[in-house]
């Protein structure tokens, strides 16, 4: 396992937008982007490897990237919506799937809160 830290959370207004950073300690196969709101479930929000994934409340507005040779992913997060208001976690695993049950690394959150 690796350890990973988030950063770049904030309050922003609705249609502003924000990008959040997670760096790995090592190496990684894949990365992903989770998201837990109060009371709610942690759910999927996109993950990378080779390609990438997206939730459909997110797509066409967030975008994930990587740099490998920092250990690093991104969420560029535009369009925000006061639904979109959550702890965002980053992860690593194997594979680059939705579940979070198969991700071994996570980091600690970082709040996003969208106004409107």
């Amino acid at each position: 396992q690796v350890q990973l830290v988030e950063s770049g959370g904030g309050l922003v207004q609705a249609g502003g937008s924000l990008r959040l950073s997670c760096t790995a300690s090592g190496r990684t196969f894949s990365m992903a982007w989770f998201r837990q709101a109060p009371g709610k479930e942690r759910e999927f929000v996109a993950a990378i490897r080779r390609i990438s994934a997206y939730a459909d409340s997110v797509k066409g507005r967030f975008t994930i990237s990587r740099d490998n040779a920092k250990n690093t992913v991104y969420l560029q997060m535009n369009s925000l919506k006061p639904e979109d208001t959550a702890v965002y976690y980053c992860a690593a695993g194997p594979s680059p799937t939705t579940q979070p049950l198969e991700y071994d690394s996570w980091g600690q959150g970082t709040q996003v809160t969208v106004s409107s």
